[in-house]
């Protein structure tokens, strides 16, 4: 019978309905973890990647996450009648063969030619990769090489495992059925039961002259240059994945996925909030009481801004659109400019003068702040 399945929000440590930020905040902290290259030679890690990996990428995609949503795992299984391509009559089964293989213990292997499940094609394992990115190539999207060590397909034997020129043989032992049929008396009755070929590991075949290049197991770790396309508007933690980019598959199955988790450098002026950027630009007094046009920096060019006679410390302009597009709808952002009065600290003698002649002549009705300050003091002692 084939393992049941966790709950893919389980498994991310997520409850249903989790956003599309929780979603991906757990993935990358549960990758991490799990993560091949920090736990080697760990199997249960490595299977607790896997199954990782297998749920974000059903729980990222919206379409899949919304039939898992409504059909569980039914909905996103390709071999089952909901939202899968299989369609027919399979449900929860991987189909007949499981069916036969779940009863098969009970009435002594009713599975007939039915191979166990690791003869048939399976996919290749999943492997993540970090990619560090400048805040300009994040906002505009940029085309990188990433070198990513991995298994890949053996050119010698073209990933059979058998030296050029020879093949695999069907297994001796269990006659290519890849499971040995084994029967034991009982004072209940004889019970019979099917385990898989030790011989062949259940695969039904064996290899006599291993190929010298991977010694028989079709796969050798090698190196890679991949491209990969970043579109515009990615942030920290946004999750790249390329399909058929992880490593091969076995008896014929397909690729695994490459995961590519993004850190985005800081940038030196600008900081970010979603599509949206923020900036502070200092302005001096004059400035700010009598107005004036100021340079604006954006990502794209510099702009021409007048700032209005009376502008206030830590007032905030918006300009709209020059902020940054957002990945999924490609409308952009908006920059915030705040403004920050900066006050001289290096005066000579006569910018001292030239300041106290001016406090002279100002009184506090010429401060809109000031004034009203000053008439709450008066109000409360009078």
């Amino acid at each position: 019978m084939a393992e049941q399945k966790r709950d893919y929000y389980e498994v991310l440590g997520l409850k249903k309905g989790a956003s599309e930020d929780e979603i991906k905040k757990a993935f990358r902290k549960m990758a991490m973890k799990y993560h091949p290259d920090k736990n080697p030679g760990d199997k249960s890690a490595e299977a607790a990647f896997k199954e990782i990996n297998e749920a974000y990428s059903i729980l990222s995609d919206p379409e899949k996450k919304k039939l898992y949503d409504q059909f569980g795992h039914a909905g996103v299984d390709p071999n089952a009648g909901f939202g899968g391509a299989g369609g027919g009559f399979q449900g929860g089964f991987g189909g007949f063969e499981d069916i036969f293989d779940m009863f098969g213990g009970m009435f002594g292997g009713g599975g007939g030619g039915f191979r166990q499940r690791r003869n048939g094609p399976m996919k290749g394992r999943d492997i993540q990769q970090s990619m560090t990115i400048t805040f300009e190539e994040a906002a505009f999207g940029v085309k990188k090489d990433i070198k990513v060590s991995k298994y890949v397909k053996c050119e010698k034997c073209g990933g059979t495992g058998a030296e050029p020129g020879t093949s695999k043989a069907e297994c001796p032992k269990c006659g290519g059925s890849g499971q040995i049929h084994t029967s034991q008396r009982t004072p209940f009755g004889a019970f019979d039961s099917v385990q898989p070929c030790d011989r062949c590991g259940g695969t039904g075949q064996i290899i006599e002259k291993p190929c010298s290049n991977c010694g028989g197991t079709g796969q050798v770790k090698k190196t890679v240059t991949i491209s990969v396309n970043i579109p515009a508007g990615v942030d920290n933690d946004s999750i790249i994945p390329l399909r058929g980019q992880g490593e091969p598959g076995t008896n014929g199955g397909p690729n695994g996925d490459l995961y590519i988790v993004l850190t985005v450098r800081p940038h030196k002026v600008f900081k970010r909030r979603g599509s949206d950027l923020q900036l502070e630009i200092p302005i001096s007094f004059e400035q700010a009481a009598l107005g004036a046009e100021i340079t604006v920096p954006t990502l794209e060019e510099k702009i021409k801004y007048k700032v209005p006679a009376g502008t206030q410390p830590g007032t905030i302009f918006r300009l709209k659109g020059k902020g940054i597009a957002n990945p999924r709808g490609g409308r952009k952002g908006d920059l915030y400019v705040k403004v920050d009065l900066e006050v001289p600290t290096k005066l000579t003698s006569k910018q001292k003068e030239a300041i106290e002649a001016m406090g002279k002549e100002l009184d506090e009705n010429c401060y809109k702040g000031k004034s009203k300050f000053m008439k709450t003091i008066k109000e409360l002692f009078s």
